[in-house]
């Protein structure tokens, strides 16, 4: 038996090696293509895995990994990639309002992986159970920050090291379709010699081809024919030895007009990402640009002990290295048979929450479920993957939904412009201060899968921003009941502005 599978693996190398034929072909070995190969190749598919450039990348998003992320790519087989690339460990999140700040962790998870809420409170039916956050059986997850590149080359040498996975560096230009049939058979690409220099065109085939190649994807508009939304990018620095307690934390700082994240990528550099909304006038030539931006607006919004960190990081004279923030909502995958268009190039969200991915592993995890062998024996079996993708489309929105609803929702109340969306800013700040962390901190963390939990919290946010904003209204005294009119119609408008931020966004995740 030994010797049929030695003999039948040795086939499946030559094949991909010389004929360059799989039973799938993975275009793009970023984060979801390494997780869909290597998830594949662990169920003894055949693949090929395809990158345009095989050098480390330099990248300023995909630095943190929420737990709900590296507990998927635990199932994937891949944790040790986390490993000796100086990730650092994150506990939860820090917010900086406006000079006042507010710490909460990640919530304890059961044996299950189940959330515990409430774990820090003593409560009747606790008892001594659940005191300072400890519950039997019960851990604190954790999430890593890391560079970019760093782990990308940890699950590319995962990769390459696979028995299954035959790795090659070439530039996809094309799928490669049937003369009878629409169905995609591979790809055509251009691979450079190594002996004159030059590409040259080549071939890949496949039953199935799966294409992740990016946010800024060649193959969205023919696949999907979507359309990123983007309304911000977001502005790198890299501080060196910046202290911002407390330590393990991602930092969210949000000034009068500024947005600031903020967390550790190695044991000397934190990475700072600015976000500058797309023409802001306060970022035009005659203002600085982007440069006086930061000076002029963010600087003055964060910590005195940070400053110096980031007036040495500006000191290059260079404008800072930027990625666009985009909203992209996923679409149902049934109508190309032989393909599919997976990770960055088929849905995004405001990088702001750090989900896009623990959204990629927990993708993988579920597609490579549907695609099992025992499910699927053959790939070029179009009716099953169709089948198959119908149900990834509305099993993977449990997870996906929540994470890109938040990205979405949070950016608009953190990057407030209107003085409703202030309110309901102030009304998140003041939520999380008394203490109601532990849910939405679980579903920031891809630990939680209660998407009308999201909403619940979401629309208690807004009625406590009401309420705040009545009270501001009407203050004390008799003279505040005739304020009442003013406060109930203000009201009657924050809520307006939380429907259209929250529902529009959820409606179309649930389509």
């Amino acid at each position: 038996m030994a010797g049929a599978a030695d003999s039948h693996a040795a086939r499946n190398l030559e094949r991909r090696e010389t004929h360059h034929e799989a039973d799938v072909v993975v275009v793009g070995a970023g984060i979801f293509g390494c997780a869909i190969a290597f998830a594949l190749a662990n169920q003894g598919r055949s693949v090929i895995l395809l990158e345009r450039w095989m050098h480390e990348p330099d990248r300023i998003v995909g630095e943190l990994l929420q737990p709900g992320g590296v507990a998927a790519l635990r199932k994937l087989g891949l944790e040790h990639c986390l490993e000796n690339i100086d990730a650092i460990p994150c506990y939860g999140y820090h917010c900086l309002y406006r000079g006042e700040e507010i710490s909460f962790a990640y919530p304890p998870v059961n044996s299950e992986g189940d959330v515990v809420v409430g774990a820090g409170k003593r409560t009747k039916e606790s008892g001594e159970g659940m005191m300072n956050g400890h519950v039997k059986g019960a851990v604190r997850p954790e999430g890593r920050s890391f560079h970019h590149g760093r782990f990308i080359m940890q699950l590319r040498k995962a990769c390459m090291a696979h028995p299954n996975i035959s790795v090659f560096e070439t530039e996809v230009t094309a799928t490669i379709k049937g003369e009878h049939s629409d169905a995609v058979l591979g790809v055509q690409t251009r691979t450079k010699d190594p002996a004159t220099g030059n590409k040259e065109p080549d071939c890949f085939f496949a039953q199935l081809t799966i294409i992740a190649d990016g946010y800024a994807s060649v193959f969205r508009k023919q696949l999907l024919g979507t359309t990123p939304v983007i309304r911000s990018k977001f502005y790198a620095l890299e501080l060196i030895d910046c202290p911002f307690p407390p330590a393990n934390h991602g930092h969210v700082v949000i000034g009068d007009q500024s947005l600031a994240l903020l967390y550790q990528i190695g044991t000397h550099e934190t990475r700072a990402l600015i976000d500058i909304p797309t023409n802001h006038p306060a970022a035009s030539p005659a203002n600085g640009g982007v440069r006086g931006y930061i000076t002029n607006i963010v600087l003055p919004s964060l910590p005195p002990h940070v400053q110096p960190s980031v007036h040495a990081a500006l000191a290059d004279g260079k404008i800072p290295k930027s990625m666009p923030n985009s909203w992209l909502p996923s679409q149902k995958q049934t109508r190309h048979d032989g393909v599919i268009l997976l990770g960055d190039a088929h849905n995004m969200r405001h990088p702001l929450t750090g989900g896009g991915m623990t959204v990629a592993f927990n993708d993988a995890v579920l597609l490579a479920s549907l695609l099992a062998p025992a499910q699927i024996p053959s790939l070029a079996h179009h009716a099953a993957v169709r089948d198959a993708m119908a149900a990834f489309h509305w099993r993977r929105k449990s997870l996906t939904s929540i994470i890109n609803v938040l990205a979405q929702a949070l950016y608009s109340l953190f990057a407030a412009d209107d003085w409703q969306l202030r309110a309901l800013q102030r009304g998140c700040f003041r939520y999380f201060q008394r203490g109601w962390t532990d849910e939405p901190v679980a579903m920031l963390g891809g630990i939680m899968r209660r998407p009308g939990t999201l909403a619940y919290h979401f629309f208690s946010v807004a009625f406590l921003a009401i309420w705040l904003n009545i009270l501001d209204v009407c203050g004390g005294g008799v003279m505040g009941v005739l304020r009442l009119p003013l406060a109930l119609g203000q009201a009657v408008l924050i809520l307006w502005k939380a429907c259209v931020v929250f529902l529009p966004v959820f409606g179309t995740e649930l389509r």
